[in-house]
């Protein structure tokens, strides 16, 4: 804040001297970097001495003003935002404190009513809970390894039936192809010979 009230402070002297001395030119030139740095660099650059003092051309000292009256407004703005949004984090967190703190109590009463265990209406403890449990699933493993073991087997012995299958019919196909193309031969050899029979009765 201190530096917002010196750069204020400055900015109303050099306007207090555009107006005393009045004889700034017209702002013909254009500034490139639109940083307020940029814009107060560039009034400098521009700026004429006249007794130890700066002369300012007031177009450029207000458009300085403007950028600076809006990076403040625009910064208050964050800043209110940030506030608001910091507020409702906070609140937030409260009320996730609040459940947290409800789970932690419910679950040291889970923990308190976990050392005893019902199954079927049957009480057990708990390490003899965890045996029984780990044995059904032991059991339910090997079972299961013996059933992967068996189909295993099933689909080699299906592999081997299906290649079988296969070599017959790729066998009888060569045979139907060889058929066929015997059957043709013969028919054509019984065509020829019944044209040699139907030239020599011609004769």
């Amino acid at each position: 804040m201190q530096k917002i009230k010196h750069t204020l402070l400055f900015l109303g002297a050099m306007l207090f001297l555009n107006v005393a001395f009045g004889q700034a030119l017209p702002d013909t030139t254009k500034n490139t970097d639109p940083s307020l740095n940029g814009q107060y660099q560039f009034m400098l650059k521009k700026s004429k001495s006249f007794n130890g003092a700066r002369l300012i051309n007031p177009s450029r000292l207000s458009s300085l003003w403007k950028s600076v009256s809006d990076t403040l407004r625009k910064e208050r703005k964050q800043l209110q935002e940030a506030r608001q949004e910091i507020k409702a984090q906070a609140g937030n967190i409260s009320s996730l404190k609040g459940e947290v703190n409800g789970k932690e109590s419910s679950l040291a009463n889970a923990n308190a009513a976990v050392n005893e265990i019902k199954f079927l209406g049957i009480s057990f403890n708990k390490g003899t809970y965890n045996t029984i449990v780990w044995a059904i699933i032991i059991v339910l493993g090997v079972g299961l390894a013996f059933v992967i073991f068996q189909s295993g087997k099933l689909r080699h012995e299906a592999k081997y039936r299906t290649e079988l299958y296969q070599e017959v019919a790729d066998e009888f196909q060569a045979h139907k192809v060889k058929a066929k193309d015997k059957e043709m031969r013969l028919a054509r050899e019984l065509q020829d010979e019944r044209n040699k029979w139907d030239d020599g009765r011609g004769r």
